[in-house]
Order: structure tokens, then sequence, then C-alpha cells
């Protein structure tokens, strides 16, 4: 029973609770210190943690499954890894867009985003295959319903009546949104969202569970304050605001995280992260 649950992002298969920990938990204090915040300790920190829901099953061979261009899906695939396209072209200048003439001889489209993606920030270094698996754990969560109602489990597990904040990542921010609206009886608590797509239209947004009524989402209950944070370079974070979507009572907070815009770490020692999880946190009685 912890004060802080943190919630991760995609693409931490292969980790757990307490690797992710060991990265966030100094971030998070950083943080926190910047803002002049109370320190927490390790114990009343906790990490929500799903990732080996999308973990491969094993196979012959070595390494991880190898993914080309040729096995995206049509739909919420294709169309997460074109719109990712579009916004590091718009943001870096070394990314060639959907309009440049394309350098290499490639018939798909897509195989022409995943080129483009590689010289972008957040995806510099990595392979066709993680950023395939990226977009795929997306769509995966969103079209299949055991996979979204397993990722909410581990969630709401972790939110407890002790739970005063929950900062979300990414995918972890979707996914705690929806768990949120499942615990209507938990006590009032913040959430504070880092680089969130919730405000993506028709990709996340229009996806959400309960859905969105005449263009506006549902509160979440258990939501007293909400606080969300973006690096305008961030290009998973499709949509920086979410107040025009969520409601006026969302403060939107803009960061510069330098070049790996997405990167939890960053997000979490910014000064404006550390206040919002200070202003959450009670004093502790003694």
């Amino acid at each position: 029973m912890t004060r802080v649950v943190l919630v991760h992002g995609i693409a931490q298969e292969v980790k757990g609770a307490q690797t992710l920990l060991a990265d966030w938990y100094p971030a998070l204090s950083d943080g926190l210190a910047l803002a002049a915040g109370p320190r927490v300790g390790r114990d009343d920190v906790s990490m929500a943690f799903y990732g080996d829901l999308f973990r491969p099953a094993g196979h012959r061979g070595l390494g991880e499954p190898e993914l080309d261009a040729s096995d995206v899906q049509d739909g919420l695939e294709r169309e997460l890894l074109l719109r990712w396209w579009e916004s590091a072209a718009d943001l870096e200048t070394r990314v060639p867009g959907p309009a440049a003439p394309a350098r290499l001889r490639t018939p798909l489209l897509v195989q022409r985003a995943l080129n483009a993606l590689s010289h972008s920030s957040f995806f510099a270094g990595l392979s066709e295959r993680m950023m395939i698996s990226s977009a795929r754990q997306v769509r995966r969560y969103f079209t299949e319903p055991a996979v979204r109602t397993a990722v909410q489990e581990r969630i709401a597990r972790c939110v407890t009546p002790r739970t005063e904040v929950i900062v979300a990542h990414s995918l972890g921010s979707v996914a705690a949104y929806e768990t949120l609206h499942a615990l209507p009886d938990r006590p009032e608590l913040t959430l504070v969202t880092l680089g969130s797509p919730l405000a993506v239209r028709n990709l996340v947004f229009d996806r959400l569970l309960p859905r969105p009524s005449d263009g506006q989402a549902h509160w979440p209950a258990p939501v007293e304050r909400w606080t969300n944070i973006a690096d305008a370079g961030d290009v998973v974070a499709l949509a920086k605001e979410l107040a025009p979507l969520f409601g006026a009572r969302i403060h939107d907070v803009r960061v510069h995280n330098g070049v790996r815009a997405h990167d939890v770490r960053p997000y979490l020692t910014a000064r404006q992260t550390g206040r919002a999880i200070a202003e959450a946190l009670r004093p502790e009685s003694h």
C-alpha cells in the first residue's frame, strides 16, 4: 500500500517492476527536490507493471522475432506509425516528411515511415522491429479486450485507499485513466500524466472507455486534481493539451526534456512534475 503509484508506457516488456523503479525513483526524487517538495521513501512508491503482458512467447532461434513493414497491420498500427512520422517531420528538420521524395526505393508507405522515423530523436537507435512493436502494443491494448482488462487489473491492484497520486507515462496514462473509471469508490487522488496520447483524435481519444460523448471525455470519479505535462517535441503526445477534451479542471503544463522528449526520466526530473506530485502529497501524521 503506497502513496505514489507509477504506471509505465510502451516497450517495457522485458523489464519488471523493480527494474523500472530503479530508473524512475531517483528521477522522481530529483523532481520533488527541485520543487522543494517532501522526500518520499522508496517503500512509499510502487510500479504498476504490465509490460510482461506484451512479451512474445518463446520461439526457435536467438533474440526477438523479426518484424518488418509487411507485418504492420492496416488500421491503428499503420495510422499510428504515419502520425508519428508526420509529427517527427514537423518537429525535426532531419526527418524527411511524407511529401519529401524517398531516397530509397521503398514502395510501401509504411517502410518510408520507418526509414524516416529512424532519423528522429525519439526513435534513433531503435530497430524497425521495436518501432513496429511499439505501435502494436497500442493496437493490442485497444483491440484485444483480454489484454486491456489484464493491464487495468495490474493498475487497480496497486491503487489503494492510501494512494495519493498516480503518475502515468505514455500508454500508461490511457490505461490509468480507464482504470480509474472502474474504481469510483476509491478516495480522491491526484493524476499526473506525462507524454500522454489521450487527446489524439481517432487513434486514441475516440477509442476510450467510457466512450466520450458530444466530443468530451468523462471525468474519472476518484480524480480530485489532474496535471498533464508534455514536451513540445514529444511525438507520442501528438496533442499536447488535454483540457479542451477532458475539461477545464485539467492543468496543462509544458516542459523541455531535451533531445529525448518522450523519455520518462526528464519528465520526472522537471520542476513542474515535482511540484504537481508534491501538491498531491498530504502531510504524514506521526
